[in-house]
């Protein structure tokens, strides 16, 4: 599609795959603030970006459009040493002193108070954004504002210090509002006290792999690449503190190891967990990792994937005809959306211009492109600590999650069956799939039948994930208590223990049912596609099902990539305990073989599954209980 703003002439040969160059971000960052600005009040304190307001109000909303937007002026003017060939800083100068004239009132221009989360907290998180806009362009406005304006925007900030965030990856927007404080000198005990319990927190978060939990339970998702490392090392590359660096970018450097598989051969990140209207800010990790020298990738794979991700979504209609991000994934979309996202919510894809700190010298900008981690090899690597098992293919470029980690219920809330939540339910999710929504059949899914109602899983617990010595194959195992609506939400005894093995294009999927009331159905589906889509969905019954081929379902509401899909879905009996195998794929190869094809032999016995692949070449061993799972070639 065609982008609503001016673009440089494509560079290939620099960028063979993506064409784009610096002059290319800084265009889309100009772009980008050019139409928002269409919408700013007079005094430029809100940004009332049309579209459907949040559940925190029009005027929190109004916030969230200056400040997001804040943050893109400030890594394009800082990224270009204070050159401002739009006059951007004084905008946003004229904005924070109108804005924190009278905060809390109710007129034109004056920003919302901080308070705390369950009160007005949604401020917080946007004080974060314009503390760090105003660290990273203290020259050239913060020094040039009056000192009562300093003053005021000092008092305004410190009601972040002042206030409880939510238990997660907010209480890194005190310690952000904290850092830039002290960077002015206008540290204290309040400043110190909440910069060292965000800190002490984070390390509390951390579960290895370079994966952070967004808070005490197990939500992993994008929020560990644009806040839980975003600003601890962006914060520590600014200070110039060579040890809080080093502590961070060797968890950073950890992360990209497996992250950095999470992207596309299109450049698409996998669409999982919340927040997805931010689209390129899943570039953000890669681009700081390339910029502090904390990342496993070249400079030039890592300006591939951060390039590619943000032409994706550009190519794909994410901007309006007034070049306004809209509010979903390529264009609009109400299923990728929150309760909390509002018509500014997308703009928290500035973080992705933190490419632009970069300088034009910089390897990140000057090496050639060179291949994503996809579009290297097929590749299929665990990641242990959030319970995540990842699946790529080089045909298709093609990147598959299976989730048996993330669940994002928090530890004190029990599991509701209506609190159902489609960005981590699922089995499996992909970079050119979404999850269907709600109302529609469930993709991706094992749902237990009794009494009429189907299952939901929520609190996932995982069993264990590991792959071989190559790129091969790979496992991941959880367990989850089946919840119902409509009624009791669990049946006493019944669990759900499921096994992924992915081996190339397959994903192998095992369960077994555990406590089930006699005369219980089981159904499972596979991946949600259009017709219109050049993709295969197939999923065939190996063990446990009435009928080995699926069924297709209608979901009408179709996903972020189709307005109506299809899902194929398996049924089969159970009661007490029963195992249930069946052989997954999504594949662009229009070619593929039918799924029939691709097993010679299954063996089920007393939890034991044992799978012969096509032709001999591989055997597949799962236990259940203890959990074991071994894949071996088979020797001429």
């Amino acid at each position: 599609m065609t982008v609503p703003f001016a673009l440089p002439v494509d560079d290939h040969d620099v960028s063979p795959r993506t064409g784009y160059t610096r002059a290319h971000w800084e265009a889309v960052a100009d772009g980008l603030l050019t139409a928002a600005w269409r919408w700013s009040t007079p005094g430029c304190a809100l940004l009332d970006l049309p579209g459907r307001p949040s559940h925190s109000g029009a005027r929190s909303d109004g916030l969230e459009g200056y400040a997001r937007t804040f943050l893109a002026a400030a890594f394009r003017v800082a990224g270009a040493d204070g050159d401002d060939p739009h006059g951007l800083l004084e905008r946003y100068a004229n904005g924070l002193a109108a804005g924190t004239r009278t905060p809390g009132r109710d007129d034109t221009e004056s920003w919302p108070l901080i308070l705390d989360v369950d009160t007005q907290g949604q401020p917080m998180v946007e004080s974060a954004s314009v503390a760090l806009g105003l660290r990273l362009t203290v020259p050239w406005l913060w020094k040039r504002l009056d000192p009562g304006v300093q003053d005021r925007a000092e008092e305004w900030l410190r009601g972040a210090l002042r206030h409880t965030p939510s238990p997660n990856n907010w209480y890194l927007f005190p310690y952000t509002v904290a850092g830039f404080l002290e960077s002015v000198g206008r540290g204290d005990a309040e400043t110190a006290a909440a910069r060292q319990r965000a800190l002490e927190l984070l390390d509390g978060w951390y579960r290895g792999d370079g994966w952070y939990a967004d808070g005490d339970g197990r939500a992993f998702d994008h929020y560990n690449g644009w806040a839980l490392h975003l600003y601890p090392v962006l914060d520590a590359f600014l200070t110039g503190d060579r040890e809080a660096l080093a502590h961070h970018g060797r968890r950073l450097r950890a992360h990209l190891e497996g992250y950095a598989l999470m992207f596309g051969g299109d450049g698409a990140p996998l669409h999982f967990g919340r927040s997805l209207t931010y689209r390129f800010a899943a570039s953000a990790a890669v681009s700081l990792g390339a910029l502090t020298g904390h990342t496993p990738l070249t400079p030039g794979a890592s300006r591939r994937i951060a390039a590619g991700s943000l032409r994706h979504f550009l190519d794909r209609g994410a901007l309006t005809a007034d070049g306004l991000l809209s509010a979903g994934w390529y264009g609009p979309h109400e299923a990728s959306l929150q309760s909390y996202s509002g018509p500014a919510s997308p703009y928290w894809a500035s973080k992705a211009f933190v490419a632009l700190l970069a300088p034009a010298g910089h390897a990140f900008w000057t090496a050639r492109e060179e291949a994503a981690p996809v579009e290297e090899s097929d590749r299929v690597l665990a990641l242990p600590a959030p319970g995540l098992l990842v699946q790529g293919t080089r045909a298709d470029g093609i990147v598959r999650l299976h989730n048996h980690g993330s669940d994002h219920v928090r530890p004190h809330e029990g599991e509701s069956a209506d609190e159902d939540d489609l960005h981590y339910g699922r089995q499996a999710y992909s970079t050119r799939t979404g999850p269907t929504a709600p109302g529609n059949l469930a993709d991706n899914h094992l749902s237990v039948q009794t009494d009429g109602r189907s299952s939901v899983r929520r609190r996932i617990h995982p069993l264990g994930a590991g792959h071989g010595d190559g790129w091969g194959w790979g496992w991941a195992a959880s367990w989850h208590r089946p919840v119902f609506a409509g009624g009791p939400p669990m049946v006493p005894g019944l669990r759900v223990e499921s096994i992924t093995v992915a081996h190339g294009r397959y994903e192998l999927r095992a369960h077994r049912v555990v406590g089930a009331p006699a005369g219980s159905r089981v159904t499972h589906t596979g991946w949600a596609t259009g017709p219109e889509e050049s993709l295969t969905s197939d999923l065939y019954g190996l063990h446990g099902w009435g009928d080995p081929f699926p069924r297709l379902v209608r979901a009408p509401r179709g996903t972020a990539w189709t307005p109506w899909a299809e899902v194929p879905c398996l049924t089969g009996d159970c009661g007490g305990t029963s195992v249930h195998v069946a052989l997954a794929s999504l594949t662009g190869d229009p070619d593929a073989a039918p799924l029939s094809e691709a097993v010679e032999r299954v063996r089920v016995d007393d939890g034991t599954i044992e799978v012969l692949w096509a032709g001999g070449t591989a055997r597949t061993r799962i236990t259940f209980g203890p959990t074991e799972v071994r894949h071996t070639a088979v020797s001429g």
